[in-house]
């Protein structure tokens, strides 16, 4: 012990060690015990100056007090009291006297003036935050943040068809038994699948029985992540911020693509869906095998991607008020979820597959509407992939990180399609900013004639312009006339952004509207690319065919039969 101690002492003082050279502040000692109880405790060494680090050893009759105070202090200055284990150990003409404390699993623990003390690296901080107690609630399970109600929320604010999925999914054999499988379960109503499941049950009764409501009649908080129309209306930050950034840096102020706020409004399994499909048409496809029309992969292997995104969806944190944050560069891909890991584990714990759920309702429920085996074997699984990831659980900021680094040939480079930023109103080239040649003041860029504006391939005569149109590995590689001639003889295989545009064509959209969704300004090229191609190849089709200029001009999807 002695040993550990002598390198802390040459390290300085730490977050799990404290140096005192005498008791002499009974309240200051019970603040340092306060704050090693709510943190992942500590060692507290008397008989070390703690500004220097030297060595001031206690006599017998010391030794006998300071045993004598720290145990008085740890039962009566402390709220709950707590236990702590007082060693004597001999050194060279004394002793020091160490008092070992365990991180506390009664949260939040505080002093008897009622103020709650947190470590904060080597010194000790106050906590005045209720997020931050209810935190510490949640870590000792004294509060269940995910069964904790939501004001004036009812039943009719919850999504009938998400319900409907996920009672299908949990009581599949009961629905089997009564014939309510393909065909019958789709057509049957709610109440018919209630009703099945539990006969005179209707929605609310079974959601009551499945505690999604509280005794009062309230709705849980699960409830709403789960099934919620509009979730964000009653929690606004249980939600996902997704920026594809031009460049390796947060502070970027150019960015590819963004998922708008009422894009990402919804339930965790709209949430889920909305950020796969972010990933998917931001992240490139790799080719894997020899053959040139063999499929091409994503870069970052999708079941990886779909483990870390449940992830950060069902094991945030409740409690603070921030959002879940997946942010893609061009050399790597973060996803910040609030909250540092729960009750004590480690990153190490968690490469073991270790499961140590904080939402544990949630957690129990959210495994028959998100794909996760609900057994820990999540990151592990993911690991298996291969792929090039670091993990950090930052107690100080709340929250944990997972960086999941690309390969440097899938790294983008080069690329003009740069969406703008709102805030400044100005764009930025990734390549050259002497491309650009704006007035800052009016927003007002030179011509398309500009020869500062053109970089000119002379072999193939393409020119990449400021007009912001979209030139990345998700567009088509075939011009129009190419896939105009080829759906003469079979469909054209289309890329994930192509997918997103033609089932976001479900409902007939303007071409305005489709671009939008693309990402690109409106512009006669990005049409072209991104409409015009797709009519011609037959996923899409016109509302108006016979005045294709037409000004309420639509388009739809083709319904393959």
């Amino acid at each position: 012990m002695m040993d550990d101690i002598l390198k802390q002492i040459n390290a300085g003082k730490v977050s799990g060690v404290q140096f005192k050279e005498r008791i002499l502040d009974k309240y200051d000692i019970a603040c340092e015990l306060v704050a090693f109880s709510n943190s992942h405790g500590g060692k507290l060494v008397v008989g070390i100056k703690d500004k220097t680090g030297e060595t001031n050893v206690l006599s017998y009759s010391e030794v006998q007090e300071t045993t004598n105070l720290l145990s008085d202090i740890a039962s009566e200055n402390v709220v709950p009291s707590i236990l702590i284990k007082i060693d004597t150990v001999e050194v060279e003409d004394g002793n020091l006297v160490i008092a070992t404390v365990k991180e506390g699993l009664n949260k939040p623990y505080h002093d008897n003036k009622g103020i709650v003390w947190v470590k904060n690296g080597a010194d000790k901080r106050k906590v005045f935050d209720n997020a931050e107690l209810a935190e510490m609630m949640t870590d000792c399970g004294s509060f269940a943040p995910d069964e904790a109600g939501v004001r004036d929320a009812t039943v009719n604010d919850l999504d009938a068809t998400t319900i409907k999925q996920f009672l299908g999914n949990r009581f599949d054999r009961v629905l089997e038994k009564k014939g309510l499988t393909g065909d019958a379960f789709n057509e049957a109503s709610l109440d018919m699948i209630c009703s099945a499941i539990a006969k005179g049950h209707d929605c609310e009764k079974i959601l009551r029985n499945l505690r999604f409501i509280r005794p009062d009649g309230s709705l849980t908080v699960a409830a709403m992540l789960l099934f919620g129309k509009y979730t964000q209306r009653w929690m606004p930050m249980m939600t996902a911020k997704c920026i594809c950034f031009a460049g390796n840096s947060v502070g970027s102020k150019v960015f590819r693509d963004k998922v708008n706020d009422a894009d990402m409004e919804g339930n965790l399994l709209h949430q889920y869906d909305t950020i796969m499909d972010f990933f998917t048409r931001n992240l490139h496809n790799v080719q894997v095998e020899d053959e040139f029309n063999s499929m091409g992969k994503l870069e970052i292997p999708y079941t990886s991607l779909v483990e870390f995104t449940v992830n950060s969806l069902v094991h945030r944190s409740l409690n603070m008020k921030a959002p879940v944050r997946i942010f893609i560069f061009d050399n790597r891909v973060e996803i910040h979820s609030p909250g540092a890991l729960p009750n004590g584990l480690t990153i190490d714990d968690i490469k073991a597959g270790t499961s140590m759920p904080r939402n544990m309702f949630l957690f129990n429920n959210a495994i028959y509407l998100l794909p996760y085996t609900g057994v820990g074997s999540g990151i592990t699984r993911a690991l298996d992939e291969d792929v090039n990831v670091t993990f950090m659980n930052n107690d100080k900021a709340q929250e944990f990180v997972i960086t999941v680094w690309r390969e440097e040939s899938n790294q983008v480079e080069g690329e003009s399609n740069q969406v703008e930023d709102h805030n400044t109103g100005l764009r930025h080239s990734d390549t050259d900013h002497d491309t650009f040649a704006e007035d800052h003041n009016t927003g007002l860029r030179h011509s398309d004639t500009d020869h500062d504006t053109f970089a000119e391939d002379h072999d193939t005569q393409l020119r990449h312009s400021d007009t912001d149109l979209d030139t990345d590995h998700d567009t088509f590689v075939e011009d129009y006339d190419t896939i105009h001639s080829y759906h003469d003889t079979k469909r054209v295989p289309l890329t994930n952004k192509q997918k997103d545009i033609v089932n976001f064509c479900s409902v007939p959209r303007t071409s305005r509207e489709i671009l939008e969704r693309a990402g690109v300004v409106y512009h006669t090229k990005n049409i072209a690319k991104y409409i015009t191609s797709l009519v011609a190849a037959g996923y899409l089709q016109m509302t108006n065919p016979d005045n294709p200029t037409a000004s309420n001009q639509k388009y739809k999807k083709v319904i393959i039969k």
